[in-house]
């Protein structure tokens, strides 16, 4: 069987084409008569529109760009972006629109602007920008965006859905000096990003309410070598061992872990050590890891839902800060 046309579909129902087409489209320049008339028609003829010939007609892709200023390998790496994606998807899939990923790799952000810039989707969620990436302006001019995390440059309207970092790099530190820790070393994510320096703030905002200096603050980038590294360099100091360690991300934690178990520093004897994020990781490294939990797939909810919200012009919150939590075992 031939699918129907939208001819077919106003004949029976007794009106013109145009008529028909306002109905598919949504447009409330319809008589109830005629609206019930097409809907009866559509439901006899089993119509379906066609969504191509909609999207020129309404300049509408249904489309959703997912910007990740990332190259691929830390993206398809960290179980933080799985978890996001995974939150997107869940909810985008109750509504009509499309994810279309865009990683920026070694793209400086030329072919994904143009894309967006373009017109091939109708709105853009954007999650770990840099501060060096400033082609996210150019994007957020041309589409409805969603910041996922703080934006390095903050304007006024912007929606952006993110955690307390500063809180959950509070809530890190206090349970380790509640521990009776006091020489206290932090690896943090990259400082070009707000959530690192965000981690970084409580961090230190904790220290200093209990009369304490860092013992030790290194850019760990975000990667679990990275994290690796952040180690050996507290190995080959030559000063004393820190006896905790906040690291900023579990991914991170792992590669901490990894070098100080060649080392022969045991984890929690001689060195205590909490993450951030509770992800798979934490509970995957041996000890698993105390860490902070963010709620990575409901972030990913919130910022589609915030997206479709503004699509369809309905009043959307501009800034959701979604809770952490400190999830308590061996490693500290």
């Amino acid at each position: 069987m031939t699918r129907p046309t939208i001819e077919e579909v106003a004949a029976a129902a007794g009106v013109s084409r145009s008529t028909v087409s306002r109905v598919v489209n949504g447009s409330s320049s319809v008589s109830p008569e005629a609206l019930a008339a097409v809907q009866d028609a559509i439901s006899r003829l089993n119509y379906v529109p066609n969504r191509a010939a909609r999207s020129l007609a309404s300049r509408q892709t249904n489309a959703i760009a997912l910007v990740v200023p990332e190259d691929t390998t830390r993206f398809f790496g960290d179980p933080f972006f799985a978890a996001i994606v995974a939150g997107i998807s869940a909810r985008l899939t109750r509504s009509d629109y499309v994810l279309n990923l865009l990683i920026a790799s070694d793209d400086p952000g030329a072919k994904m602007t143009s894309f967006v810039r373009n017109g091939a989707v109708d709105g853009a969620i954007i999650v770990s920008h840099h501060t060096s990436d400033s082609f996210v302006d150019r994007i957020a001019e041309a589409v409805p965006v969603v910041f996922g995390g703080r934006p390095v440059q903050a304007r006024p309207g912007d929606y952006v859905v993110d955690v307390d970092n500063v809180l959950g790099g509070r809530m890190a530190a206090q349970h380790l000096i509640d521990r009776g820790h006091r020489r206290i070393a932090t690896v943090s994510g990259s400082l070009t990003m707000p959530a690192a320096v965000d981690r970084v703030q409580g961090f230190r905002e904790a220290l200093a309410g209990a009369g304490l200096q860092p013992a030790a603050e290194i850019d760990g980038g975000f990667t679990e070598e990275g994290g690796a590294e952040a180690a050996r360099r507290l190995l080959s100091g030559g000063a004393e061992l820190p006896d905790a360690i906040f690291v900023a991300s579990d991914l991170m934690a792992r590669g901490v872990l990894r070098v100080l178990r060649g080392a022969g520093v045991r984890v929690p004897d001689d060195v205590a050590m909490i993450g951030f994020d509770d992800s798979q990781v934490a509970v995957a490294v041996d000890p698993a890891l105390t860490t902070i939990r963010q709620p990575m797939y409901a972030q990913g909810e919130a910022m589609a839902s915030v997206l479709l919200d503004v699509l369809a012009g309905r009043d959307a919150e501009r800034v959701t800060i979604l809770p952490t939590e400190l999830v308590v075992r061996a490693s500290a």
